[in-house]
């Protein structure tokens, strides 16, 4: 990964003035321990790829981290050395459990979704938004076992693979990560800018099997795979309500 925004054929290709920002995008990505790194990697591949684009990852440490299957990642920076960002990624994965209440993410997340031009979670990215009280009155997505989560926070939860809410993008889980920065690609840089990023990735999928949703794949692999995620989807839950009612608080204070 080159923190500095190399961009490659697909970038010079798709770099016409009409398509040109008008300053260099400032694009970055969230890291935490435990995370899923597809939910960054995927993005990263699109939108490292726009022109103009600087990306750095940004974490709590400059130490390395690992993600739930033992890759080893490591931040450029430390989240207080951000500078203000135009694209906030926020990727998901079974770390984002360990961050639902600590303020020094949730805050910079506040602080950095004020002032950027789009916010892109994936998977359970988003219920890191929701615990940092950026949910509240939005549609939004994630992961098909938290789904039922997005309430807690005050959103309502849309059953499509990618949801827009103003400058909120919203992915489902892990892959649909690259769906949800071609989107955001193309409304930061248009339409043209991102068909041929799509293009030079070459990212057209042709699944072997339609098992990518409970509703198509085969039911007792989608009972197996509750099973196995219900020690987790347990502890998402007692947080989302442990989170959300210190949220309500907040918002009955404000009346």
């Amino acid at each position: 990964m080159d923190p500095h925004g190399t961009h490659g054929p697909a970038a010079a290709d798709a770099s016409t003035a009409a398509l040109e920002p008008v300053h260099a995008l400032q694009i970055g990505f969230l890291l935490f321990d435990q995370l899923d790194q597809i939910d960054l990697t995927g993005p990263f591949e699109v939108l490292s790829r726009l022109p103009a684009a600087t990306i750095r990852l940004y974490g709590r440490t400059t130490e390395p981290v690992r993600d739930v299957n033992g890759l080893r990642l490591q931040a450029d920076a430390r989240l207080a050395d951000a500078p203000q960002l135009d694209v906030l990624v926020v990727p998901g994965g079974a770390g984002q459990e360990a961050l639902m209440e600590d303020e020094e993410v949730l805050g910079w997340l506040r602080r950095q979704a004020a002032g950027a031009r789009c916010v892109l979670s994936v998977c359970t990215g988003a219920l890191l938004l929701g615990a940092a009280g950026l949910l509240v009155g939005r549609r939004a997505t994630t992961h098909w076992a938290s789904a039922h989560l997005l309430g807690a926070f005050g959103a309502e939860s849309a059953p499509e693979r990618v949801v827009i809410d103003d400058k909120f993008v919203f992915a489902a889980g892990v892959t649909a990560g690259i769906d949800g920065a071609l989107r955001a690609a193309a409304d930061l840089c248009g339409a043209e800018a991102a068909q041929a990023i799509q293009l030079w990735i070459q990212y057209a999928p042709e699944p072997p099997f339609d098992a990518g949703t409970p509703e198509t794949a085969p039911p007792h692999l989608v009972a197996a795979a509750r099973r196995s995620s219900a020690p987790l989807t347990e502890r998402r839950e007692a947080s989302a309500r442990k989170v959300a009612s210190r949220l309500g608080q907040v918002e009955a204070g404000r009346r």
